[in-house]
C-alpha cells in the first residue's frame, strides 16, 4: 500500500488529554455559570396583629418592583385555597375547630406554598412573606397545653428566612388601629401571650423594629435591611427552618 494511503492511528494518550481538558473546561464552564446565578431572598414579616405587617409588605413589593428587581408575596395563611377556607372561616368564628388540629391545617397550608417558593427563590425571585410558621407558633403556644417545642414539629424543613422583620408596637396601641378586634385571636391579653412567644424564637436572621412612627419613616428603615439582605444571600444556598442541628433558638426554650 503506498504512503500516502496509509491510515493514521490515533494516539490514546492524546485523545486522552483532550478528553480531560474537555472535561475540565465543561466544569469550569458550569461554576461560572453558577457563579452567574443569584438566588431570591425570603423576607418574613412577623409582629403583633395592626403592627403594619401588610402595609409595609406592600409598600415592599413596590420599591423592589419598581426598581426592577423580580420579587413576589407570599402571605398566609393563604385563603385562596381550600385549606385556606377552612382556617378563614375558623379566623372569622364561622366555624370551631380543634386546637391540635386547627395548627396542623395551618402548617399544611404553609406546606402547599413550599415547591412554588422554593421555585421561586432558586430562580432569582426575591420572596415578601406577610406571616410565616413563628406566627403559628407564637399562636398556638399562647392557647392553654401547648408547648413551643411541639408547635414546631409540623413546620421544621421549610424553607429558612434570610431575614425576619419582626415589627414591635405596644398591644394597646394596636387596638386602636383599623378593626382591631374583628378575628378570632384580636384581644390585647392573647396578644401579649403571643408576642412574649415571639421573643422565644428569636434567632439571628429577626431584626426588631419599632413600628411606632410613620409608615415612610418606617419603609425606610425596612427597604435598606431587605436590600442589603439581598445581596447578602445571592450565593448561599437556602437552607431549611428548625432542622435538629439548628440549636440557635433552643437555648432559649
Amino acid at each position: 500500500m503506498p504512503f500516502w494511503r496509509k491510515k493514521t492511528i490515533p494516539d490514546p494518550c492524546q485523545k486522552q488529554a483532550c478528553d480531560i481538558q474537555t472535561c475540565l473546561q465543561d466544569i469550569v464552564n458550569n461554576q461560572a455559570r453558577l457563579c452567574a446565578m443569584k438566588r431570591g431572598a425570603l423576607i418574613v414579616f412577623e409582629g403583633g396583629d395592626h403592627s403594619g405587617k401588610t402595609t409595609q409588605c406592600t409598600k415592599l413589593i413596590h420599591a423592589f418592583e419598581s426598581a426592577g428587581e423580580k420579587v413576589k408575596l407570599f402571605k398566609f395563611p393563604d385563603r385562596t385555597s381550600t385549606i385556606g377556607q377552612m382556617i378563614n372561616n375558623y379566623l372569622g368564628s364561622k366555624c370551631e375547630i380543634e386546637d391540635h388540629s386547627v395548627h396542623l391545617l395551618f402548617s399544611a397550608n404553609r406546606w402547599e406554598k413550599q415547591p412554588r417558593m422554593m421555585e421561586l427563590l432558586e430562580s432569582g425571585t426575591t420572596l415578601i412573606v406577610d406571616r410565616y410558621a413563628f406566627s403559628g407558633v407564637a399562636f398556638t403556644a399562647a392557647k392553654p397545653g401547648f408547648a413551643i417545642e411541639w408547635c414546631k414539629q409540623p413546620d421544621i424543613g421549610l424553607p429558612r428566612p434570610d431575614l425576619v422583620c419582626f415589627l414591635t408596637l405596644d398591644t394597646e396601641a394596636a387596638a386602636k388601629r383599623g378593626t382591631f378586634g374583628g378575628e378570632r385571636y384580636e384581644r390585647t391579653d392573647f396578644q401579649k401571650k403571643v408576642m412574649n412567644n415571639f421573643e422565644k424564637l428569636k434567632d439571628s436572621t429577626w431584626k426588631e423594629i419599632d413600628a411606632d412612627k410613620s409608615i415612610d419613616d418606617l419603609h425606610k428603615e425596612i427597604l435598606d435591611l431587605a436590600t442589603t439582605t439581598m445581596a447578602s444571600v445571592a450565593q448561599n444556598p437556602i437552607e431549611k427552618l428548625w432542622m435538629p442541628d439548628d440549636t440557635e433558638t433552643k437555648c432559649k426554650m
